[in-house]
């Protein structure tokens, strides 16, 4: 018997307390005890997360704000994408973070402990120890590196993914949910104990590195570069692009990353947005005075997707879901370029269900420009 072991489901209703109730006449069944979900942030936050507490009230549910929402039929905006877990297949813990400034190497480790002590198999579930971590982070927080290296120092080498949470694309605002309320500088651990095969993984389409430009003047704590190679950073930017800084956009950026080079590997840096008054330039990740930013050429934004989920299914078997973390920078691509129904038969092919991020997190390793998340194998049927 092919037994339901996880669900997902989507509605694009508009009124909160409707969408609440589509969703939960999707996700109703009768071993589903733990929700995951991912909200456009033109729903009135509030009224949503008075919404979701009454409506899932018997039921532990945790979500965030996106830049996008991920189905398994494509992208999805104005809309609300939620996971349902069965507790026959999932044991699921998750705790709320209240402030990310404050979270230190004790509160890290006692995070990890509670987690673990809440995520023991239960008598339903079979009792192979099997754990992964997923983070939900507020995206405009500017502490996400801090926070993922502390707690990837006390996760004791368990697999950790995530994404931080979005605003559509406004860069005002993000939030994450947790008990029937929405927090902002906040960020929820969830532990997730499973019998079933999965694996962590994460992908970029990086493909060839260009010109590079020396950060000589900026501001850590707000993630600002003033200067690239001693000129204003916008004007550098552009003019590496042969471009004018008023056409500079984040479609713009999509297209024409930078990146940091560390132990070998590329990793973009995404810019977030050009601060007219004095042509600065903004990014979604760490920057600093002295480091070496390189433009990037970029390749086919599918297939190291395709060859990643590829090589994971020839060793585990078909996905029962793979959790998506996609930066929104990714999907601009793919909307500039018009090839929808790529990501789309990608989807569907694969289960993949998620949300657009502000950025990406690989086991304490904060990312942009990446794909990020858990493939989850069906297993046997029983």
């Amino acid at each position: 018997m092919n037994e339901l072991k996880t669900i997902t489901a989507v509605t694009r209703a508009p009124d909160p307390f409707m969408a609440s109730q589509e969703l939960y006449q999707q996700l109703h069944q009768e071993h589903i005890d733990f929700v995951l979900f991912y909200c456009s942030s033109t729903y009135t936050l509030k009224s949503l997360a008075s919404a979701m507490e009454a409506t899932f009230k018997d039921i532990a549910i945790v979500g965030c704000t996106t830049a996008g929402e991920v189905t398994h039929s494509g992208y999805e905006q104005n809309s609300i994408v939620a996971i349902g877990f069965s507790c026959q297949y999932f044991s699921v813990s998750a705790t709320l973070i209240e402030s990310m400034e404050k979270f230190d190497t004790i509160s890290a480790q006692s995070t990890i402990n509670k987690l673990i002590e809440q995520c023991q198999p239960t008598h339903t579930t079979p009792s192979k120890n099997q754990r992964f971590l997923l983070t939900l982070l507020d995206g405009l927080s500017s502490n996400e590196e801090q926070f993922l290296v502390t707690l990837n120092s006390a996760a004791r080498g368990i697999p950790h993914f995530g994404g931080s949470a979005g605003d559509d694309i406004h860069s005002t605002k993000t939030h994450v949910y947790y008990q029937g309320c929405f927090f902002q500088n906040a960020a929820i651990v969830i532990m997730v104990n499973t019998a079933l095969p999965f694996e962590v993984f994460n992908c970029h389409h990086i493909k060839l590195p260009t010109e590079k430009l020396v950060v000589t003047a900026a501001n850590a704590k707000s993630r600002t570069v003033y200067e690239l190679n001693a000129e204003p950073a916008a004007l550098e930017y552009a003019k590496l692009l042969n471009m004018d800084v008023k056409d500079l956009s984040p479609e713009v950026f999509s297209l024409h990353p930078l990146a940091v080079k560390v132990g070998g590997q590329y990793y973009i840096r995404a810019i977030q947005k050009v601060n007219e008054a004095d042509l600065s330039l903004t990014f979604y990740c760490a920057v600093d005075v002295g480091i070496v930013l390189t433009a990037v050429e970029m390749g086919d934004i599918f297939e190291p997707v395709k060859a990643k989920l590829t090589e994971i299914s020839q060793r585990y078997g078909k996905p029962e879901l793979v959790l998506a973390c996609d930066c929104f920078l990714r999907r601009l691509e793919i909307e500039h370029k018009g090839i929808h129904k790529q990501a789309q038969d990608l989807n569907q092919k694969y289960n993949i269900a998620g949300f657009n991020t502000y950025g990406e997190h690989i086991n304490g390793i904060h990312l942009n420009q990446t794909f990020t998340g858990v493939y989850i194998a069906g297993g046997a049927d029983e």
